[in-house]
């Protein structure tokens, strides 16, 4: 099993360009399924769920052409697809279950394994099928697989999320775009990532707009057409990139990403002391020695993404001062804190809470990855420490990030992979 080996302590000082979406390709990726016309996408990040994701498709009877050197992929589907989407294919990735909604719309019927992902989480779908249930589909679950069918064409119906979530959001989205009338979803996630399925889902044809904050109006439609897209760039890439170079008191311009996109975690690093500098398509990134205390709390979008509080984390046990972060999506994300502790850090969690003491001078260590962003949290404690430290289990690594170690390098970080 492959490792990496970091020896720190290094400023990162260039220029790193940012990926295309994981967790934007991957719901377009599933949304393919509706058309049986060619679709090319571009743009896509070269990680392990992409992969998964592409051997989903063909698993059904997807015709695809990926080509990794030019990060697109082609796709066309038969007039007729499987509708089995299997545990060893979906047991790797959250998104597994996306292909729910589109099986059903087009099809009528999807027989779709629970999914799996990084252990973060109980993360129930149980919000997605509900809301299927609105659109005239039953289903039961057997044996750790969803038996969905709907014997007529999905309805559109009027459906109000009982909370936000991200997934369901999506999986409503590509559903109800091929339903009988018009859907109205309320209480939907505003995420960027949705944001960029429904500008891809139009572009082939949809018609789905925005009609408030947080709801949408998807009128159904019978037939896509040939189109090609291009998958937004990676904002949580971007945010770990930033963030890393403000632990190493390093120098890094990110290139390829929208500051808009990523406002609030701009705005919470310059509100800890960093400077940065935003322009079209890039940031501009100093780190300092003199990091200020914040009391936080990760929400959806708008809010601080989840997905980037390890991250943050690392760099809050450099403040002067304690800090506190509260985890409001998942209630078993702090898998880092054990293993932070290992390399120096003085951290104590209390249910949702983190309380971080801060002035920590992190020591190279051994340590073992849980979940795709506490393994890239590591790697910034790592690349802060004086010394080797080796991560194991960096496959959870691979999920998420391209070329990582390549893209460190490139920017003066002492970094390999070890098998």
């Amino acid at each position: 099993m492959d490792k990496l080996e970091i020896f720190g302590a290094k400023k990162l000082r260039g220029k790193v360009s940012i990926s295309g979406s994981k967790n934007a390709a991957l719901p377009i990726l599933a949304a393919t399924i509706l058309s049986d016309r060619k679709i090319i996408l571009k743009n896509l990040p070269n990680v392990k769920d992409i992969e998964t994701m592409i051997k989903l498709l063909e698993s059904i009877g997807s015709f695809v052409k990926y080509s990794k050197k030019k990060n697109l992929v082609i796709i066309k589907n038969k007039k007729k697809l499987k509708t089995f989407a299997s545990y060893n294919l979906v047991k790797t990735m959250r998104a597994g279950i996306l292909v729910l909604g589109p099986m059903l719309a087009r099809f009528g019927n999807a027989k779709v394994s629970t999914p799996g992902g990084c252990s973060i989480g109980v993360r129930p779908i149980d919000i997605h099928l509900k809301a299927l249930s609105k659109l005239g589909a039953s289903y039961k679950i057997i044996n750790g697989y969803v038996y969905a069918n709907s014997k007529k064409k999905l309805k559109a119906a009027k459906i109000k999320f009982p909370k936000i979530s991200v997934g369901a959001t999506e999986n409503l989205i590509i559903a109800s775009s091929m339903a009988e009338g018009t859907t109205i979803l309320s209480n939907c996630a505003i995420e960027p990532e949705i944001k960029d399925l429904v500008n891809f889902i139009n572009c082939i044809g949809g018609k789905i707009k925005w009609i408030g904050k947080r709801t949408l109006s998807v009128i159904g439609v019978k037939k896509f057409k040939e189109n090609e897209y291009s998958i937004m760039p990676d904002r949580i890439e971007a945010g770990t990139y930033l963030i890393a170079a403000a632990v190493t008191e390093g120098n890094l311009k990110i290139s390829g990403i929208n500051p808009k996109i990523i406002r609030t975690e701009i705005e919470i690093l310059k509100k800890i002391g960093i400077k940065i500098k935003s322009e079209k398509d890039s940031i501009k990134i100093s780190g300092t020695k003199n990091i200020k205390n914040i009391n936080l709390k990760t929400s959806p979008y708008p809010g601080f993404p989840t997905d980037l509080q390890a991250q943050l984390m690392v760099l809050l046990c450099k403040s002067k001062k304690h800090s506190t972060i509260k985890e409001e999506i998942f209630e078993n994300r702090f898998m880092h804190v054990s293993e932070l502790n290992r390399m120096g850090a003085k951290i104590k969690t209390f249910g949702n809470k983190a309380f971080i003491e801060g002035n920590t001078n992190f020591k190279a260590a051994e340590l073992m990855a849980t979940d795709l962003r506490a393994s890239v949290s590591l790697i910034i404690a790592g690349l802060a420490a004086k010394g080797k430290t080796t991560i194991n289990r960096i496959y959870h690594l691979d999920r998420g990030y391209e070329e990582i170690e390549k893209k460190l390098r490139k920017v003066g970080a002492k970094i390999r992979r070890v098998s």
